[in-house]
């Protein structure tokens, strides 16, 4: 079996989500670790386990990601973790793998399947074999207990239900 650890350095975790249906807030977690577990050639029996702390979200804008923190939604004082586990990876062709587990959000877990992308093999000049993935999926926030919700004067929904999340990773084989 191969271990890998996710490499932070050269890695990132985002989401994008609708704000008044009109545009895109992207944002992204600081903070998160990652392991790959790999006991055949390719991936199709890998496990994959990821944990994000709540209270490195940040999306550029202090007064929003106070809010993101907040009980209205990630409540990061209570809930310090967003943890996912994968339970199947299905490979779909030499590149590309369904990656199925539990994301955990509020102590609200929920199935989800993340489209993923192998981007390849190398070692680099420090003789560290490394591997990289990009995917991902969409799910409504409400599901997860991230229910807080606004409209404007004009009836316009503040924030959208569904949240992409986005994946561009590097792991070190161990």
């Amino acid at each position: 079996m191969k271990t890998y650890k996710i490499d932070l350095t050269h890695s990132s975790v985002s989401f994008k989500i609708r704000h008044l249906l009109i545009s895109n807030v992207t944002g992204q977690f600081r903070n998160f670790d990652a392991t790959l577990e790999k006991p055949a050639e390719d991936f199709s029996e890998a496990r994959v386990t990821f944990v994000a702390q709540t209270n490195s979200v940040e999306t550029n804008n202090e007064q929003r990601d106070a809010h993101l923190k907040s009980a209205d939604f990630f409540d990061v004082v209570n809930h310090p973790e967003i943890k996912f586990v994968s339970t199947a990876v299905q490979k779909l062709d030499e590149e590309s793998y369904k990656i199925t587990g539990d994301l955990t959000i509020k102590n609200i877990t929920k199935s989800v399947d993340i489209n993923a992308t192998f981007n390849g093999e190398t070692t680099d000049g420090y003789g560290q074999v490394k591997i990289g993935f990009e995917g991902e999926t969409k799910i409504n926030r409400k599901e997860f207990g991230l229910t807080w919700s606004m409209a404007t004067e004009a009836g316009q929904i503040v924030v959208g239900d569904d949240v992409k999340l986005q994946f561009d990773v590097q792991f070190i084989e161990q």
